[in-house]
């Protein structure tokens, strides 16, 4: 029976022994280390393989090229998969040939580990959906073939360190829903076409040259950015998608911005000015002006608009009548005017809207010449004061 048991255990240090053998001993290391600091949440069994008294570089998640791990993915990708608990633990560091981390949804706390800035050769980290707190390490600065960051939906706190806005060979930045505040770097990679930073706190103003023109999607929403951002849109002329939503911008809208190829452009609940003058007819399927303060006339380039929302301003005059030709042959399914100084529209009371679109008129300058449902926050009151329209028209 002794025999047996030694017998048994040779075999177990011969096996450890030769898994140390086929992985870099250093990487092995690194390897328990992020083991022994992490956890699978009820319901996962993504660490089952993680044995390491076998290959490391067959492990779930683990991927090497000859005795060094180039690619860890922590956690059961598959969507639903109850992710992993722990900590992210600093020895990460160590797999220097490291070019991918990714972490799945889960429970991790913590901090990002410093030790992240050794990773020379990555090139993708992505750990969103957890519940990472502290700063983002500006030390990330160092990792000068860094493409793609996305550190979403954590507890981050603190600035986007500017030495992150540095990096040459960034594409993708991902960073939403944090906690992040202070002002918004100055971003200088020319490969740079995805920059998403909403929900956070972010403050201050950008600079025209602060983003670079290969930038395809931006969504700065839900943030407390101000300043004008007429001289930055004009040179973002590759934009398929603006998001600057509930901010406080200034001043006038570029009417280039709308020949764009955005798919949506959402402006709303801000503080932009003056009239909006479309250079074409506009193809942009979803325009969002609501909430601001512009003013004059409603250009008839929006009536090829199929969701517009202008509610909430200071348009004045005539709704143009190719709206009420596009709304009545449903090409137009939404359609917000409340809440502006309109004083008219040309359209038959007895007309008929498509059940397909929305049409809301109330609390203009004028009497609505339909009764449509209009959103509850619309209000009660269909008419605007007498007074309020005549102060308004000078």
């Amino acid at each position: 029976m002794l025999l047996l048991v030694v017998a048994r255990f040779i075999c177990i240090l011969q096996c450890s022994l030769l898994a140390v053998a086929m992985l870099n001993p250093i990487d092995f290391l690194a390897l328990q280390s992020i083991r022994k600091a992490l956890h699978d949440m009820p319901g996962s069994n993504y660490f089952s393989s993680w044995d390491f008294t076998s290959d490391p570089c067959n492990f779930a998640g683990v991927y090497c090229n000859g005795d060094k791990v180039i690619a860890l993915n922590l956690g059961d990708p598959r969507a639903g998969s109850p992710g992993l608990i722990g900590r992210l633990d600093p020895a990460i560091g160590k797999l220097s040939d490291l070019a991918e981390f990714t972490v799945v949804p889960g429970r991790i706390i913590g901090t990002l580990p410093h030790t992240m800035s050794q990773l020379k050769n990555l090139r993708f980290l992505a750990i969103s959906r957890n519940f990472i707190s502290g700063e983002i390490p500006a030390s990330l600065g160092q990792l000068q073939g860094l493409q793609t960051l996305d550190l979403s939906f954590n507890q981050l706190a603190g600035s986007i360190p500017w030495s992150i806005g540095a990096l040459p060979a960034l594409s993708n930045v991902i960073l939403c829903h944090n906690r992040l505040s202070g002002s918004v770097p100055s971003f200088t990679s020319h490969a740079l076409t995805r920059l998403d930073l909403k929900h956070n706190d972010l403050s201050g103003s950008l600079s025209p040259t602060s983003l670079p023109p290969s930038l395809q999607y931006l969504s700065l929403s839900w943030n407390r950015l101000d300043g004008s951002m007429d001289g930055l849109l004009t040179r973002l002329h590759r934009l398929n998608y603006l998001d600057l939503s509930m901010n406080r911008f200034t001043g006038s809208i570029p009417g280039s911005l709308f020949s764009f190829p955005i798919s949506s452009l959402q402006l709303q609940r801000n503080s932009f000015t003056g009239p909006v003058h479309p250079v074409d007819q506009v193809s942009i399927p979803t325009v969002d002006l609501s909430f601001n303060r512009l003013s004059g006339q409603i250009s008839p380039l929006f009536s090829t608009v199929k969701n517009l929302y202008l509610n909430n301003n200071r348009f004045i005059g005539q709704v143009p009548a190719s709206f009420v030709d596009r709304l009545l042959a449903a090409t137009i399914q939404i359609l917000y005017l409340q809440h502006n100084f309109l004083t008219g529209i040309e359209i038959n009371p007895t007309a008929e809207i498509p059940l397909s679109s929305s049409l809301c008129l109330q609390y203009n300058c004028m009497v609505p010449p339909v009764q449509t449902p209009c959103p509850l926050k619309a209000g009660r009151q269909k008419t605007r004061p007498t007074s309020q329209c005549t102060e308004w028209r000078g």
